[in-house]
């Protein structure tokens, strides 16, 4: 199953989410990273001050894997992308008379 996360509170609910469904301990996943229990609940607690490395291995040890994923433009108005066009900077009125 897929998990679309894009919040650090999303995230939470997701590795608490893969333990429990797995029946495991935070002191068991703990062992398995070689971790105390108290890290693992930091990390499900507030995953978006943990590192990426002890993420991934976390839910590694959890049985998933990360996976980034390119979202498809938005398609705008006119059916054209939403991407920024590049252009030269042409000064307005107000750049003509010398008011930034």
């Amino acid at each position: 199953m897929n998990y679309p996360v894009v919040t650090s509170i999303q995230l939470r609910a997701v590795l608490r989410a893969m333990r429990k469904s797995r029946a495991l301990s935070q002191e068991k996943v703990g062992q398995l990273l070689g971790v105390n229990q108290k890290r693992v609940a930091r990390i499900e607690s507030t995953p978006g001050v943990a590192g990426f490395d002890q993420i991934a291995r976390l839910v590694s040890v959890l049985g998933g894997r990360l996976v980034i994923e390119a979202a498809d433009p938005t398609p705008g108005p006119t059916g054209t992308t939403n991407k920024r066009k590049s252009r030269k900077a042409t000064p307005t009125v107000a750049g003509k008379r010398g008011h930034w």
